[in-house]
């Protein structure tokens, strides 16, 4: 069943890991999909020929979510060769150290709160007056367990997530009444680049403590988001579903 014939999307972050892997899906189920990439063009390329190969319609457009400009102009050229935006994938990934609080310094602090928050803000900002237009519409923010279960060394990025989780609450509800669904997506650990500096041990540790056993692969985070997007849950807006095996229960 293709679940999201005829949809188009645009998945921010989306040359690697949960975001290449959104990517893929969504378009093996018929969307055309609009791959963000900040930095890696050929990454995002390699996303974009997996999709065309398999028959699908995508396009690689850099574009740093930070800034409005360029997100105003990176869903303009979406929108050109795509078509309008209907569902939009809040995944671009803001880097942040991790080091204990008391070692935090203020700027890096500062950095991965407005960037994440930013970020989300202007590409809800740029596609969401076409869907108040068409009167439908779907947004998905990737966030983490990490928002409400907090870990060592991790409170800029537990702060901005909160924060993230917070701003799709409101959204949802401001923007229900247009036929806009909003929700959240949280990942427990997932096996990606991003965490590829945790040791091995760490990892199989925290698998152990999980219910199913194992960690997240991206490609069972996109699952979720798939059926977020989709029209499965076309009466589901305002929720946080955590991606963790188990380990992670609201």
């Amino acid at each position: 069943m293709m679940m999201m014939n005829e949809r188009i999307a645009l998945v921010t972050g989306a040359s690697r890991g949960i975001g290449a892997a959104t990517a893929k899906l969504l378009a093996a189920h018929g969307a055309a999909v609009a791959v963000n990439y900040h930095g890696n063009e050929a990454a995002a390329k390699d996303v974009v020929a997996t999709i065309e190969d398999a028959g699908g319609r995508a396009v690689a457009i850099q574009a740093d979510v930070r800034d409005r400009a360029q997100v105003d102009a990176m869903v303009e050229r979406a929108t050109a060769e795509l078509g309008p935006i209907d569902t939009l994938v809040i995944n671009a990934s803001i880097r942040f150290p991790i080091v204990p609080f008391v070692d935090y310094d203020w700027a890096a602090f500062e950095a991965k709160l407005l960037g994440e928050l930013g970020a989300a803000f202007h590409c809800a900002k740029a596609v969401t007056p076409g869907m108040i237009e068409r009167g439908s519409g779907c947004l998905i923010a990737v966030s983490s367990g990490l928002s409400r279960h907090p870990g060592p060394g991790f409170c800029a990025h537990s702060t901005a997530k909160s924060g993230l989780d917070a701003f799709a609450k409101s959204l949802a509800l401001e923007l229900g009444p247009h036929g806009i669904r909003v929700n959240v997506v949280a990942p427990g650990l997932t096996i990606t680049d991003a965490t590829a500096f945790m040791p091995e041990e760490q990892k199989q540790a925290m698998a152990r403590m999980t219910p199913l056993g194992r960690n997240a692969l991206p490609e069972d985070v996109a699952g979720v988001v798939l059926a977020m997007a989709s029209d499965a849950t076309a009466f589901v807006s305002g929720a946080y579903v955590p991606v963790s095996g188990g380990s992670q229960m609201p």
